[in-house]
């Protein structure tokens, strides 16, 4: 295992030296890092969480970087885009798409595409309701949703897909590092114990275990309490929205079909696709056909 997180580590370090260019800016009271790679059409992938930073999405941006300029970055408060002082008042919706916005202005990127995966999803949709002029297209990725629905069922959807053992592990290791035990070692452990449920494919288990390490627990807080402050909800200001959305998930995601047939609702010009044999990382569970369904959308908008 131990030789695996290695390797882990070493393949992250190799795609963060493949990047064309990286920078910091200054964005509304913190600092904002960014990655690009490729060259032609901007697509900003949004990465998930919230509270994680942008390392483990630096291969689906080389990936799609054959064809487009593609660019990761650290949300607010994560990897190296620090935030002085995390609370309420600094991390908020409202803050991270004006981070999104300063990016784009910073890049002289008159429209862009949006890819959002998981909260990503959901943090591309609030900026659609504030900026859905700058916006060419959205990809919605096994998206969080445009309402806080996923919250009424998200935390069963993980727990069918564990075993007992696997449960029983995941509430160990929680309790322990909420005892104080913040070592890699607890993190990945309870990492290995809950990526089953975002997997149809067990081998990658140990790439998400490691991904899941990454997630700042103070961060991830802060969001979901600015979420249910502002009640979440973008369905309303979605609907003078002409640009293509693409909504491509798992048949067997943790998200509900249900979830992304309300993204579908809302954005009037939009098409639905789910994948078979995946759960919720589809370029890792089915990568040939998340690919093709990613590539042909992207193709159109070229």
């Amino acid at each position: 295992m131990k030789k695996i997180i290695a390797l882990l580590y070493l393949w992250l370090n190799c795609l963060t030296a493949l990047a064309q260019q990286e920078g910091l800016i200054e964005s509304s009271g913190s600092k904002l890092y960014y990655r690009i790679y490729g060259s032609g059409m901007p697509v900003l992938i949004i990465n998930g969480g919230p509270g994680m930073n942008s390392d483990g999405f630096a291969e689906l941006a080389m990936e799609l970087s054959a064809s487009n300029k593609t660019i990761i970055y650290d949300q607010r408060g994560t990897g190296k885009s620090m935030v002085q002082n995390p609370d309420s008042t600094t991390i908020t919706m409202d803050l991270m798409v004006q981070d999104m916005e300063n990016l784009r202005k910073h890049l002289h990127i008159s429209k862009w595409i949006l890819l959002g995966h998981s909260f990503g999803g959901m943090l591309a949709a609030y900026y659609a309701t504030v900026y859905p002029q700058n916006i060419h297209a959205i990809i919605l990725s096994s998206s969080g949703g445009i309402n806080l629905g996923l919250l009424n069922y998200v935390g069963n959807a993980i727990n069918t897909k564990l075993t007992a053992g696997e449960q029983q592990a995941v509430q160990y290791w929680t309790k322990k590092i909420s005892e104080g035990d913040t070592t890699h070692n607890a993190r990945l452990q309870r990492g290995m114990a809950l990526a089953p449920a975002y997997l149809y494919n067990r081998k990658n288990i140990p790439v998400i275990a490691e991904r899941l390490t990454q997630g700042n627990a103070t961060i991830n807080a802060l969001v979901w309490q600015n979420l249910t402050t502002i009640k979440f909800n973008c369905a309303p200001k979605l609907s003078a929205a002409v640009f293509p959305v693409l909504i491509v998930q798992g048949k067997q995601d943790i998200v509900t079909e249900e979830t992304a047939f309300q993204s579908h609702k809302a954005f009037k010009n939009s098409t639905v696709v789910f994948i078979d044999h995946c759960v919720h990382y589809g370029w890792l569970d089915n990568t040939e056909k998340y690919f093709e369904v990613i590539n042909n959308f992207l193709a159109k908008m070229n």
